[in-house]
């Protein structure tokens, strides 16, 4: 049985900094283009779209097919791929609530597959963000919630700024915008 990640804290922060945010880039382009990687419910989607991003630019992505036939029964431009395995277009946002946490061998195997980022936490958002600039539009931004479990994050090919942050039971999640370094020097 596959699950379908629903709502969480992480999930509730992410959409209030899409509510706070995603209208003033909006005013700078009304025909903004966002992809979910991981939509789960749908929850960001619906967000995006209540806020006024055009639905025909609203994209989402996920491991899970329930996921993603969940999300087409909405109304959103979604299909299967593993982060960016099957996207071929840009845009000007991307948005990521990624499995976060480290492994924990007692946590059941469909639970960890939106749990669980790998031994730090953090190697499913390192893959991310190993790719993501290349799916960026030339002032693109990134959306990345993490959490203080996660160890280990590679930032280096991005600036980043704090947008929220809300401290839950054992942990700290922050919601991250990211732009991609202009200019990296190669040695």
């Amino acid at each position: 049985m596959t699950l379908i990640y629903e709502p969480e804290e992480d999930s509730f922060l992410l959409k209030e900094v899409i509510e706070k945010k995603v209208p003033l880039l909006i005013k700078k382009n009304e025909l903004i283009k966002v992809l979910e990687i991981g939509v789960g419910s749908g929850i960001q989607l619906k967000t995006f779209f209540n806020v006024g991003v055009k639905r025909e630019n609203i994209f989402g992505v996920d491991i899970n097919k329930d996921a993603v036939l969940h999300c087409k029964n909405l109304g959103f431009n979604c299909f299967e791929s593993d982060l960016f395995s099957k996207v071929k277009e840009k845009f000007d946002l991307i948005i990521f609530n990624p499995p976060y946490l480290p492994t924990d061998e007692n946590e059941s195997e469909d639970s960890r597959l939106i749990t669980t980022g790998g031994k730090n936490g953090s190697e499913v958002i390192n893959l991310f963000l190993k790719d993501a600039k290349n799916y960026l539009n030339k002032d693109g931004r990134i959306f990345l919630l993490v959490s203080s479990l996660s160890k280990k994050i590679d930032w280096r090919r991005y600036e980043k700024k704090l947008l929220g942050k809300k401290k839950i039971f054992f942990e700290e999640l922050k919601v991250y915008e990211l732009k991609r370094i202009k200019n990296i020097k190669k040695n």
